[in-house]
């Protein structure tokens, strides 16, 4: 069986654990930087923390769980990978506070060498016949660039780095940015705070999730029925895959209406006119992230939160400082403690890992103008290295839990043919992994991502991040990996003992 090393413990690397354990191969192992699985869910425990898709569609589709209601929050989810973890047997093969720092191909053995430093220990190198990086785009928190902010004299820190020691209690608190990690912080820091300042650079289309408990009579029938599980889960599934997928385009059917929706509910939740035209986002919906919330715009209301569209200008020991209208004023605003709530660099699916191919190249560089790779799988030039959630795989619209199932499908896909065909590695040719750029970028030029100059999606005006397509034509289209489409390289012949 092929040695497998899968590099992350989130739900991309579990996922693929569980499904590998499934067909009897269990030579791998998950290598984890943290101490604990969950990936993101493990590091993001900021206050209100909880998924934007409804968990009965964020979770796999061969595990249910007694989902306390309709959007978990972090915790939750949390515990639901650590209890797949368990019910799959994957505790065994998990390395956590094991990070991969570097992947080498070695040409002679058709495999890679890959660096792993544990805690306080030594770095070591073990060898592999094939690697997957399931490191995700949402794991290395993004600060802005602002001067003086090392300077300021009380606490600030991250919000995928909360610090869960400092009291908000009384204290004037600013977030520096109104994405979707502020949008549930804020509501809950609010209601300790003595006053709390958004410092927003964009605002975001924003519609109510609903959200509800479910009931001790649908768990109970959820847990008895397959038919009403799937049927929950498709449910949802179709109207993301109908509705959700439809603003992601400039021609949108939808659109116009969504919008509508959306200011009305914020006109009806905020009273001061001023913050409804500041919260108000002058692109079309579904250019960025369409925000849910059923208590954002209530606890701006509720609390009187201040909203600050101004640019920051720089940070003192105390304020924050602004500059605002046409005559550029200075405008100081005194606070206790930031919150920087600014995202992640979501373009760096290898950072801070170096991975060196054949003839030494090395993959960071290729990266550098932006990442492509074929069906956000395989890169041309690097054998046996595979990415879940890699390249253009992310969605705008649905569960990134469908795409990362369908990534799965396809790693075994290859595994097995490559055992069945004695293959030792298998390297995507260059114009296959063109051809399918070319195609994204044609069609992404339709999309309604490339209606913003900025956002978390693009690299200097190209989308790198999204899936251009519905999650069922990706499903299709990875459902069985083509090995016309790789260089193949077959096992070398056994030597013959001599006598």
């Amino acid at each position: 069986m092929p040695r497998i090393a899968i590099i992350g413990a989130g739900f991309a690397g579990m996922g693929l654990g569980i499904q590998l354990k499934q067909q009897g191969i269990d030579t791998f192992t998950i290598f984890e930087k943290a101490d604990a699985v969950g990936g993101t869910w493990r590091a993001n425990t900021y206050p209100g923390a909880e998924c934007d898709i409804p968990s009965a569609l964020y979770s796999y589709s061969f595990e249910n769980f007694d989902w306390p209601n309709k959007w978990s929050h972090q915790p939750v989810i949390k515990d639901y990978l650590e209890h797949c973890a368990e019910v799959y047997g994957l505790w065994a093969h998990l390395r956590l506070e094991t990070p991969a720092t570097r992947l080498v191909w070695v040409e002679e053995a058709g495999a890679w060498d890959v660096d792993v430093t544990p805690a306080g220990g030594e770095t070591t190198t073990e060898r592999f016949d094939v690697v997957v990086s399931a490191t995700g785009q949402l794991s290395r928190p993004r600060w802005p660039d602002i001067d003086g902010l090392d300077s300021f004299a009380g606490p600030v820190f991250h919000s995928a780095e909360w610090d869960h020691a400092v009291d908000l209690t009384g204290k004037r608190v600013a977030s520096i940015g109104a994405g979707a990690s502020a949008v549930q912080y804020v509501p809950q820091i609010a209601e300790d705070a003595a006053q709390v300042t958004i410092f927003q650079r964009t605002p975001n289309w924003i519609i109510p999730k609903n959200d509800r408990d479910y009931s001790d009579l649908e768990n109970s029938l959820i847990r008895r029925s397959r038919v009403a599980r799937n049927m929950r889960r498709f449910l949802i599934f179709a109207r993301a895959e109908l509705l959700g997928y439809d603003l992601m385009h400039q021609r949108s059917f939808v659109r116009d209406f969504m919008q509508k929706f959306a200011v009305k509910n914020l006109q009806d939740k905020i009273s001061d006119p001023d913050k409804v035209a500041l919260l108000t986002p002058d692109y079309p919906m579904g250019a960025k992230r369409v925000l849910f919330s059923d208590d954002f715009y209530e606890a701006i209301e509720e609390h009187d939160i201040d909203i600050v569209g101004d640019r920051i200008d720089k940070v003192t020991g105390d304020a924050i400082v602004t500059v605002s209208g046409m005559d550029q004023d200075h405008v100081e605003h005194p606070v206790d403690v930031i919150v920087v709530g600014t995202g992640f660099h979501t373009h760096d699916f290898l950072t801070p890992m170096e991975v060196v191919g054949p003839d030494g190249r090395n993959l960071n560089d290729e990266w550098r103008e932006g990442p492509q790779a074929h069906l956000g799988l395989a890169v041309s030039g690097f054998p046996n290295l595979f990415f879940m959630y890699g390249p253009n795989t992310n969605l705008g619209h649905n569960s990134i839990v469908l795409m990362i199932e369908s990534q799965c499908r396809y790693i075994l896909s290859i595994l097995r043919q490559m055992a069945a065909r004695s293959i030792q590695a298998v390297d995507v040719k260059p114009e296959v992994q063109q051809a399918y750029n070319d195609e994204l970028t044609r069609r992404l030029a339709d999309s309604a991502w490339v209606l913003v100059e900025d956002s978390w999606y693009l690299q200097g005006g190209k989308v790198t991040n999204n899936w251009v397509g519905r999650t069922t034509e990706y499903r299709r289209r990875t459902n069985h990996a083509d090995l016309d489409e790789y260089h193949l390289r077959p096992k070398p012949a056994l030597t013959p003992a001599r006598a």
